[in-house]
């Protein structure tokens, strides 16, 4: 069959397993550390010894519980444990306790932005389970069998099959990286393993009018955004390939499969058939009561809620005029969200606090491993300098070395601006005078910026940029290039 026959619709749904951020794991007392020795953080309940009894851990739940509201889910009045059976050498019980039947949330959805457009995906649940443990491979000969993670609560997030394009799964990915840790339900990072996606992937061909659908693939385990898009890529034009190959593979013809991303190779590898639910032999965990879901519990999670990624960026571009690459770094991290709000309420001029915070201070947080918040900066300082700089006191450049040094010293940035001299002068006839000056010393480009039209926008920048060094830095750099526009154009006239 030829290619251009063909019509393909991807069909992708994700699940995602998401660490929440809490002291000890999902059913005993262990404490979750990533880099603990191995076998090092287990209890005889983590590790299945006989009569060991869970029992749950309140903050998990409570973070279940707001991440459900935060995906716009119904929460169950009631729900329960479930035991998951099966056999790994990570997995000490030989089941996991998880949701089955009854989980806490379910029938949500999470907007997206896909080239200009918002789509909706929804979410058929999410649910609260165990983690495993690990096992390494990197001895010669043997397995080795860490099982410090064995216990650590995940949530575990199903969408409906509403993404049809690695692009869209990217986006979505990112996009409930952004809510979840926002939330404070999780550090989110991809290099401790702490959200990890499982895309279920599988294609639509169109054929004269009749449709045919591969086998689902459920790609495990992929712990970063652009292997998500990369592998889902990949196992589309797998799944196109194989068909084409053969007419018969198609699902309820040929099995599901578990499939894993080879990063190195670029590709997806076959695993194991994939299990349906009945092979997990689920039923209701005897060790563990239901929990009932009340309506004070419910309040207690809306009301730490607040305002949402997606709402508080589209506010911060409507409102304070951000572009929406600055609002959505910012609104990124919610204690910087806060304090940016904080810093617009001192009087700073939205537009420059809002380049400032993404320019300046996230990168002073970020060389000091740190957020904005804890530079010890308080918000009526930074509103202080984004004024200055609104108004002309000092440079973007010279606002740059101010804030370094707010972060190790109590003064005004007005007084460290005139201890450094990085005060721009704004009188008007010492700055003509550095003009003058600049204009005699340098011919060709003031020649280049009369009458060679290709060079001319370089040439006034060359001429600003050396009136700039002359002064010291203390030329505003407005004035500048006004007066360097007016003394070009009675050149001209002249």
């Amino acid at each position: 069959m030829e290619a251009s026959n063909l019509r393909t619709k991807a069909i992708i749904g994700l699940e995602i397993h998401v660490q929440l951020l809490t002291d000890t794991k999902l059913f005993c007392a262990c404490p979750v550390r990533f880099e603990a020795a191995p076998n090092s953080c287990v209890c005889e309940v983590c590790l299945g010894h006989p009569g060991a009894l869970p029992v749950l851990n309140r903050r998990a739940f409570e973070h279940a519980l707001l991440t459900g509201l935060a995906l716009n889910c119904e929460i169950a009045p009631r729900t329960k444990w479930d035991r998951k059976s099966y056999y790994y050498p990570d997995l000490p019980k030989n089941y996991q306790i998880s949701q089955y039947d009854l989980p806490l949330a379910e029938h949500g959805y999470v907007d997206i932005e896909v080239n200009g457009q918002v789509r909706r995906i929804r979410i058929l649940r999410t649910h609260l389970e165990e983690d495993a443990g690990k096992n390494i491979h990197d001895a010669s000969g043997c397995t080795l069998v860490d099982l410090n993670r064995a216990g650590t609560p995940l949530l575990e997030i199903v969408t409906e099959p509403d993404l049809t394009s690695a692009e869209e799964a990217f986006i979505f990915c990112t996009e409930l990286q952004r809510l979840v840790t926002y939330l404070g339900v999780t550090e989110g990072s991809m290099q401790k393993g702490q959200m990890r996606f499982e895309p279920n992937v599988n294609v639509a061909i169109e054929v004269n009018g009749k449709e045919h659908r591969t086998p689902i693939s459920e790609i495990k385990n992929i712990n970063s955004f652009r292997f998500v898009r990369q592998a889902i890529e990949y196992e589309i034009e797998r799944q196109i390939a194989a068909w084409q190959a053969d007419h018969d593979y198609l699902i309820g013809q040929c099995p599901n499969e578990n499939r894993g991303w080879n990063a190195d190779q670029g590709v997806t590898e076959f695993q194991r058939d994939k299990e349906a639910a009945h092979d997990y032999r689920y039923f209701p965990d005897p060790d563990l009561a239901a929990v009932q879901v009340s309506p004070q519990m419910l309040e207690r999670a809306r009301s730490r809620l607040g305002e949402l990624p997606i709402a508080r960026r589209k506010r911060f571009v409507g409102q304070y005029g951000l572009s929406g690459g600055d609002a959505q770094t910012i609104v990124a991290h919610r204690a910087t969200a806060d304090f940016f709000e904080d810093v617009v309420a001192a009087g700073a001029p939205t537009d420059i606090a809002g380049k400032q915070f993404v320019n300046v201070w996230l990168k002073l947080a970020h060389d000091r491993g740190d957020t904005i918040d804890a530079l010890g900066v308080e918000a009526t300082r930074m509103a202080d300098l984004a004024k200055m700089t609104g108004d002309g006191t000092v440079s973007k450049t010279s606002a740059k070395q101010i804030a370094e040094m707010l972060v190790s010293q109590p003064e005004s940035p007005r007084e460290l601006a005139k201890q450094a001299g990085l005060v721009q002068e704004r009188d008007a006839d010492a700055t003509q005078a550095w003009v003058e000056k600049v204009f005699a010393d340098n011919d060709q480009a003031v020649r280049d910026a009369l009458v060679n039209p290709k060079k001319a926008k370089a040439a006034a920048g060359f001429l600003c940029g050396q009136v700039m060094k002359v002064s010291n830095g203390k030329a505003d750099p407005k004035l500048v290039g006004e007066l360097i526009e007016r003394r070009l154009a009675d050149m001209n006239r002249s």
